[in-house]
């Protein structure tokens, strides 16, 4: 959606190191917005990103406007209705359905071998795979790692909204705190709930919207860690609200 940082560089960088040409798409997309949320004042540096893709070399950057991708009376959406469950979707019910929407039209218009998504949004990733899974895309979806600022935070578009962000390193450190207790034999996902909720409780001004210990494919919440898992958390520092992951391999 724009506002360009590291982690989405990262990722343009992976297609131009894999891909014969490399497209890039910037599209704020509203239908991924409940009307309470910050579409109006979400991040948008154009001229700044330009200048990024540029630097690049990225073959075509591809800029549609709101009625070319929704015109008039547009009514045809992509839910899904296993994986959506949960996670981001307890908190923004509306989110999924239109990231699926967009992403899909995107493929259909730009029609890519490879399209590359961050692991920071982890549901979002498995998501669209299941998509191209189900809907028997050609394509082929590839992850890259999250990208952090040097405290830790992982990066965002929406980190320009914070006051003071060098202090929320604290996040992945207890993410990477929680991620050594279950490498040390923990197996209570209540456990480590309740670890990672005390850590966080510490910080100033920070409230937790979810801390979930799921399973790294079906992204089911688990009470007994046995398998692989993913533990992901939400939280809001003011306004501001923040999301990241960690991946715990068993």
């Amino acid at each position: 959606m724009g506002a360009l940082h590291a982690g989405h560089l990262s990722l343009i960088k992976q297609s131009i190191n894999q891909c014969n040409h490399t497209v890039v798409s910037i599209f704020v997309n509203g239908k991924q917005f409940s009307p309470d949320e910050d579409f109006e004042k979400y991040p948008r540096t154009l001229s700044e990103d330009v200048i990024k893709l540029e630097s690049l070399n990225v073959d075509v950057l591809f800029l549609p406007e709101n009625n070319e991708i929704y015109p008039e009376n547009y009514s045809t959406y992509i839910e899904e209705n296993n994986l959506s469950i949960g996670l981001e979707s307890a908190s923004r019910p509306h989110f999924f359905k239109g990231v699926l929407t967009v992403v899909l039209k995107l493929f259909n218009i730009i029609q890519p071998d490879f399209s590359f998504f961050g692991k920071k949004d982890m549901q979002q990733l498995r998501l669209v795979e299941k998509m191209v899974q189900d809907l028997n895309l050609q394509i082929v979806i590839i992850a890259g790692e999250t990208i952090r600022e040097k405290g830790g935070l992982a990066m965002s578009s929406r980190n320009t909204y914070l006051q003071k962000p060098d202090g929320l390193g604290i996040i992945y450190e207890t993410l990477k705190n929680a991620k050594n207790t279950i490498q040390n034999g923990e197996r209570k996902s209540s456990i480590i709930h309740n670890q990672i909720h005390k850590s966080l409780t510490t910080v100033p001004n920070l409230k937790v919207d979810y801390i979930e210990i799921s399973n790294a494919k079906t992204l089911k919440s688990v009470e007994k860690i046995e398998q692989n898992i993913i533990i992901s958390l939400a939280v809001f520092v003011g306004e501001v609200r923040l999301i990241d992951n960690i991946e715990v391999l068993i």
